[in-house]
């Protein structure tokens, strides 16, 4: 059996560190719904490894990006949060006009970034506006998904290396699937008391399944035949007869999705989208899996239930079969989750194993190596 890693890198502050610099602030990571941006003036505040991040959609109808960072004095566009106002308004972030105005000396930009005016520089010798643009940051979509990329090249190298690149097969395998055209018809947040990477991880393995999950295997029977060793996602799991969706009863009276291959009708699909997005897909609805790594021990987990916008408009729909049924299969692998949290945070556990049905789970290792380093033991104290 392989070795996992180490159990430090699910622990240590000073590993998480290195994560939001290497993995969070270079990769691709999904920050959300195009939904959520859908009109020309919107705007939302996000926070990813520690940055604030700006994204709007400009008067165009474009998905842009920037650092919520004034490149005067370096003040906060747009509030955020975790901000402390004194129970004063600050004149400032996004106008009814559709542009950017700094609180601080009211500097005004437009929402591609560029700088639109600075009070009694205009005259200024040496002053270019055109050199005091926001800094960017890369914005790319797939299937409705917002992608972000902290990196600053990644702007301009967006179309060269956007997201598609990163995702790789998963984009080829859900092709059939209409996720761009798909629409949020719930949402579920969560807070889990553990590492992102075991939350990927027992995601990415069903060796489990049987023990953890009763319900969801008497939808889907195969996901505790030989602890989970033989299934093939690539042409997606077989629910047992009767049943093709993931609902207490397997069935649902939602119409399945158009364009889907026979097998896709009656099969289950998943993918692990590194960093941070899960997408399980059934064939009326797909739920998504947004991971915000917030500290060691820690995620704040988004679970979006997507649904044909045709669906959500009918009078009947309901989404209590699906959302019911995923909130139960969640809170399992939550539960389990922040177990693993506290025994891997023991002294006596160094590292645990993978056994041969996890084969998958080693995929989070690899990807951790390959933007972290070569793996080291940490010293005994």
């Amino acid at each position: 059996m392989e070795k996992s890693l180490p159990s430090h890198f699910y622990t240590a502050p000073e590993i998480f560190e290195r994560e939001k610099s290497l993995i969070f602030a270079q990769d691709w990571f999904c920050a959300g719904r195009e939904e959520q941006l859908p009109s020309p003036g919107s705007s939302r505040v996000l926070e990813i490894a520690r940055e604030s991040i700006l994204v709007v959609r400009t008067m165009k109808g474009e998905l842009r990006a920037h650092y919520n960072v004034c490149r005067h004095r370096g003040a906060r566009l747009c509030a955020t949060e975790n901000d402390t106002n004194w129970n004063v308004h600050l004149q400032g972030g996004i106008t009814s006009s559709g542009s950017i105005r700094c609180p601080y000396h009211q500097w005004t930009y437009n929402l591609e970034g560029q700088l639109l005016g600075a009070p009694y520089l205009k005259d200024a010798e040496g002053f270019r506006k055109e050199d005091f643009s926001l800094y960017p940051v890369g914005v790319d979509t797939w299937g409705g998904f917002l992608f972000l990329n902290l990196n600053l090249s990644a702007a301009a190298a967006a179309e060269k290396n956007g997201v598609r690149t990163q995702l790789g097969p998963a984009v080829e395998r859900t092709r059939r699937y209409p996720l761009a055209a798909l629409r949020t018809g719930h949402s579920i947040t969560y807070d889990v008391a553990a590492n992102w990477k075991l939350i990927m991880e027992n995601y990415n393995e069903c060796y489990h399944c049987g023990g953890l999950h009763p319900e969801l295997c008497e939808i889907v029977p195969d996901f505790k035949q030989a602890g989970g060793s033989n299934l093939n996602w690539e042409d997606g799991i077989p629910h047992r007869a009767g049943a093709y969706t993931f609902t207490k009863k397997g069935t649902t009276n939602r119409a399945p999705f158009p364009g889907l291959s026979e097998d896709e009708k009656v099969r289950h699909k998943g993918e692990l989208c590194f960093p941070n997005l899960m997408v399980s897909l059934a064939c009326d609805h797909v739920a998504a899996f947004l991971l915000w790594p917030l500290a060691p021990d820690r995620t704040h987990i988004v679970c979006n239930f997507l649904f044909h916008p045709e669906e959500i408009a009918k009078p009947t729909f309901d989404p209590a079969d699906a959302v019911e049924f995923w909130d139960l299969v969640n809170r399992q692998d939550w539960a389990i989750c922040e177990r693993v949290q506290s025994g891997v945070s023991s002294r006596v556990h160094k590292f645990g194993y993978y056994a041969p049905m996890e084969d998958p789970s080693l995929d989070i290792r690899n990807y951790v190596i390959k933007h972290l380093g070569p793996i080291h033991q940490k010293p005994d104290s």
